[in-house]
């Protein structure tokens, strides 16, 4: 049973729904294992712009089977409203999609806590969360006291749990900010999600169960990463991460299938580097280019529509996420967005307390102290967005690519030159002539 996974090799924002859709036709099961609606998925199909948080990019093919596992933190109302714009544009969403009956609950005081807990670090560095309840769940998850999983909703006891959990939350949220006293109704709340979870219940059920099954019979699954390895709570920028692992490492734990199930792994790379909120970026570019970069590539959140911190590329960066992550492949999309710079530059190296290292370090103060150091290539003024073949870059994207791949040493299948479909080079003919090393 040969499963592919699709992991982001930065801060998140790699473009990885695109090649999620560009590859769910060989596959037929896509599973979303990780994150909540903080992450945001763009895929381009024709004349329609789908942006996805929660439903996996798949769900754009009816005959695939979209599959939402434990791993991930709900929002009811915000999976709902997804679902039903969907519909509302004509795409199939019934029995093509499961959701696991443990995938954890966000409630109305997760989102208060997460106003006032995750607003800043202790030197006043903003960590840039969406202020989604994504944090506070994830962390009743692992305190285990006052979670509800949606297999919960179900149950006789949910009036009872709300009312314990909201006597605890409230004097808790009354301790940090005296405005929020009594602002959570635990009768409000539970009529609230009772009647989500009537809307949501054709869609529950035991996602480990039917993934062991699918492994079992040999069907072709599907992994959808989400934000970024970079952002990962255990191996990434902490405290500037998400809560959840987000790199290659996490997806035994968030799906429940083995790793030795999975055979091939490929790293998605924006052709240049970008970071929303806090926490340390080499190669940061606040500047002309960082600006240039940012216009040219529409560099604003899915999610939240924060316009993202620009950069070059940094190969240190990804050369450890392809390590962490197991990586056998790289995609590098949104090459056309360099097209027109004279100039191109990829950190190879960083300089910290005056040694040199191509090791991204383990702690945020080390990194916000690195000193990229920079080999710079040629740029190139043609449009690429309507080539289809390799040899038909022009000669310094091609120089580009190669030194990317023999950078990081793993060969370049996918080369994405626009946000549609079609404006995909395949590489697998060519995959010397990618870089392939």
């Amino acid at each position: 049973m040969p499963g592919t996974s699709v992991i982001g090799l930065q801060w998140g924002d790699e473009a990885k729904g695109k090649l999620v859709d560009l590859l769910t036709e060989q596959h037929e099961v896509v599973v979303r294992y990780q994150g909540g609606a903080n992450a945001g998925h763009t895929v381009v199909v024709g004349p329609e712009t789908y942006k996805l948080s929660l439903i996996p990019s798949g769900i754009l093919t009816s005959s695939v089977q979209c599959v939402v596992t434990g791993g991930v933190v709900i929002n009811p109302k915000t999976l709902l409203g997804e679902i039903d714009g969907l519909v509302a544009r004509g795409v199939v969403v019934g029995e093509n999609l499961l959701i696991s009956d443990r995938s954890h609950v966000i409630f109305p005081w997760h989102m208060s806590e997460d106003r006032l807990l995750n607003e800043s670090t202790a030197d006043g560095e903003n960590i840039g969360t969406t202020q989604r309840g994504i944090g506070p769940c994830y962390r009743d998850k692992v305190g285990r006291s006052y979670a509800l999983r949606l297999g919960d909703l179900f149950r006789p006891t949910l009036k009872d749990r709300i009312e314990h959990i909201v006597a605890v939350k409230q004097k808790l949220l009354s301790a940090l900010d005296n405005s929020l006293r009594d602002t959570l109704d635990a009768e409000a709340i539970y009529q609230e999600y009772a009647e989500y979870a009537e809307r949501i219940k054709p869609y529950v059920g035991d996602t480990n169960c039917y993934l062991l099954n699918a492994v079992e019979s040999g069907k072709q699954i599907l992994f959808e990463g989400a934000q970024g390895s970079l952002l990962d709570i255990d191996h990434g920028t902490f405290p500037f991460v998400t809560s959840s692992n987000s790199s290659g490492v996490g997806v035994s734990a968030g799906s429940a299938v083995a790793g030795r199930f999975i055979d091939r792994i490929i790293g998605v790379v924006k052709a240049y580097s970008t970071r929303v909120g806090g926490g340390p970026f080499p190669s940061e570019q606040d500047n002309e280019a960082g600006l240039y970069l940012r216009e040219r590539g529409h560099e604003y959140g899915t999610v939240t529509g924060r316009p993202r911190r620009c950069g070059w590329l940094d190969g240190v960066a990804i050369r450890y996420s392809v390590r962490l992550g197991g990586i056998d492949e790289l995609a590098i999309m949104l090459l056309d967005v360099l097209s027109g710079l004279k100039e191109l530059k990829v950190c190879t190296a960083y300089e910290i307390n005056g040694k040199r290292t191509i090791d991204f370090p383990s702690h945020v103060d080390q990194l916000r102290d690195a000193q990229p150091i920079y080999e710079t290539l040629p740029g190139w003024e043609e449009n690429i967005e309507d080539v289809r073949h390799f040899e038909d870059l022009p000669q310094a994207a091609r120089q580009y690519l190669e030194f990317i791949s023999q950078y990081v040493k793993r060969p370049i299948t996918f080369v994405s030159v626009g946000p549609e479909r079609k404006q995909t080079i395949l590489c697998g003919a060519n995959i010397e002539r990618c870089g392939s090393v």
